[in-house]
């Protein structure tokens, strides 16, 4: 399975703007704010991902501590193992893509 790191990058903006007000006077919104009052950095923004991304590996180990146990079904293992396997390739591409963006920024003439 490819993972498209811009895809993943469009779909944290989506759900980002989905939770701030619109940012101009038309009522459009014209994408996620950078800085200011009211906007949202993109520190912030990583940190969110973050911890969504260590919450499903979370919940992902504790439906299969509860399969050990006997107490989980089978399709709620399937599809939390799932979630952490598509969130693990997700943060590794968008890893993978910070790395050579830093290396190209590493390589420009000052």
């Amino acid at each position: 399975m490819n993972i498209n790191p811009s895809a993943a990058v469009t779909a944290y903006q989506q759900a980002l703007n989905r939770s701030t007000e619109p940012s101009s006077e038309d009522g459009m919104d014209d994408g996620v704010k950078v800085g200011g009052a009211g906007g949202v950095n993109f520190s912030d923004m990583l940190k969110s991902a973050v911890e969504t991304s260590a919450d499903t590996m979370t919940k992902a180990e504790k439906v299969g501590l509860q399969a050990v146990a006997q107490k989980a079904d089978v399709v709620d293992v399937a599809t939390a193992v799932n979630a952490a396997e598509v969130t693990l390739q997700t943060v590794v591409a968008v890893r993978d893509r910070m790395v050579q963006a830093y290396q190209e920024i590493m390589r420009m003439p000052i």
